[in-house]
Parts: C-alpha cells; sequence; structure tokens
C-alpha cells in the first residue's frame, strides 16, 4: 500500500465533534446528522407519523428549544421537510423527505437490537407487521446480490472510490489500515 498513514512528529489528531463530517467515512458521516440521541427519537416518532412540533415536544418530553435545534438541523440536512398547515397563525409540520426515508433501515435495525438485547426479559415493545404478507417480520440486513443474511464474520471491508488512491486504483489496504484512513478529512 503506498497511503501514508504517517502524521507529522509531534502532531496529535484530535477529531472535534463538530468536525465528523469531514472524515473519509460514511458511518461518521452519517452520525453528523443522526448521532444525537434525540434526533433519533425524534426520526422514530416522525416514522410513527408524528408530524406536528407540539406533538414530538409531548411524545418526547424534550425541552422547546432542544426540539427546535434539532428539528431545524433535520430541516437543512434534508432529512425533513417542513410544511405549512395552517395559514393565521402560520404553522408548519414536519415530513420525512427520501433522504429521511432512507434511515427506515437503521431505525428498523436499531430496534431490532434493543429488541433483543435491552428488553429486560419482557419482549419487544412493538411488533412490526408486513402489509403484503400479513406476517410479523424482523429487519434482517440480506446481501444486495445473493440474499444471505449477512454476518460480520462473512464481510469484508475494501477500500471503495472515495479512499482510493486514482494513481494506483488497484491497491488493497489492510484491514488494520481502514480505521486510520477513514479518520483523514477530506
Amino acid at each position: 500500500v503506498r497511503l501514508s498513514l504517517a502524521r507529522p512528529a509531534g502532531s496529535e489528531e484530535c477529531m472535534r465533534w463538530d468536525d465528523i463530517d469531514k472524515q473519509v467515512c460514511s458511518v461518521a458521516r452519517a452520525l453528523s446528522v443522526v448521532g444525537e440521541r434525540w434526533t433519533m427519537l425524534i426520526l422514530r416518532d416522525a416514522f410513527l407519523g408524528t408530524r406536528r412540533f407540539d406533538q414530538f415536544q409531548s411524545n418526547l418530553g424534550i425541552t422547546r428549544h432542544r426540539l427546535s435545534e434539532r428539528l431545524t438541523m433535520l430541516v437543512e440536512q434534508g432529512v425533513l421537510v417542513k410544511v405549512p398547515y395552517h395559514q393565521r397563525p402560520l404553522r408548519y409540520e414536519y415530513r420525512l423527505t427520501r433522504k429521511g426515508l432512507g434511515l427506515y433501515p437503521v431505525l428498523m435495525s436499531l430496534a431490532r437490537w434493543g429488541d433483543d438485547w435491552m428488553d429486560k426479559g419482557k419482549g419487544a415493545p412493538l411488533e412490526y407487521v408486513h402489509h403484503s404478507c400479513g406476517n410479523k417480520t424482523r429487519p434482517t440486513l440480506t446481501c444486495s446480490e445473493c440474499g444471505e443474511p449477512l454476518r460480520p464474520e462473512e464481510v469484508r471491508p475494501q477500500l471503495g472510490p472515495a479512499m482510493r488512491d486514482p494513481a494506483h486504483p488497484d491497491e488493497v489496504a489492510s484491514l488494520k489500515d481502514i480505521p486510520t484512513l477513514m479518520k483523514r478529512t477530506v
């Protein structure tokens, strides 16, 4: 591998949370938008049909100031869109965009993890029914090519186009080097 992992002597790499979106890492970039706990709960409620500010606040028990900040950020990031529902006084509701709907698998996977590991022996608080077949379902991560379930021991990461050196596109990075490479910023 010709990718340089060396840092200048005496330099410290401390990433500020506000700069996390500058990493060459899809997880870090996604977390810059949805990595705050209130944000995920707002999105959960949006998928459950909550649309209005007062409904979000009542459901979540979040302060008005913090809710306003989170909703504004989600609108700025294109995850939600503000749509007027009342003219006098002007009031808005928040709806998921295509980008927001793209988070559905993330929330379903997080819910499954919570059901499996955080249920305190009481079972899942919600069950999901697939409309097409009418059966209860549990989210499962599968291969887009063969349909088999994906397990960590059967998946190998490799550098994608954003990380490859254009001068040496066929070079392969060692698995142990990938986390260091992803900390680089754009």
